[in-house]
């Protein structure tokens, strides 16, 4: 739950006695759940909402894809991914990139100048 194991979870009902005390204590834990049982019904209706109003285009549309490592992680990594993962002889990718060109220069030659790639 949350990534906190038992003995943090102990902490903070141990905490939460000292701080509340156990007459208020069962009055703020229902408080709470009913926050927290209200935020999530807030989180679905607006997911309902985007989900309608978008349109047939985005049918397939996850909130969490914007969260920004998931983009990256879906959009620019799942290649490498792939790659990494591929058995040896064996390429994730469609088509490989060609070979760049390369073109030695004799003794003396002047290398070529792109004024628009600078």
């Amino acid at each position: 739950m949350f990534g906190l194991g038992w003995a943090e979870i102990l902490a903070l009902v141990v905490i939460a006695l000292l701080v509340f005390g156990p007459e208020k204590l069962p009055g703020v834990a229902s408080q709470a759940g009913r926050t927290l049982r209200q935020i999530r019904q807030m989180a679905n209706n607006a997911r309902t909402d985007l989900e309608a109003n978008l349109g047939p285009e985005f049918k397939n549309f996850d909130p969490t894809d914007l969260n920004p490592k998931n983009f990256v992680r879906k959009h620019l990594l799942d290649d490498v991914e792939k790659d990494w993962n591929a058995t040896p002889g064996e390429t994730a990718a469609a088509d490989p990139p060609p070979p760049p060109v390369t073109v030695e220069l004799t003794a003396g030659e002047i290398p070529p100048y792109d004024n628009e790639a600078t």
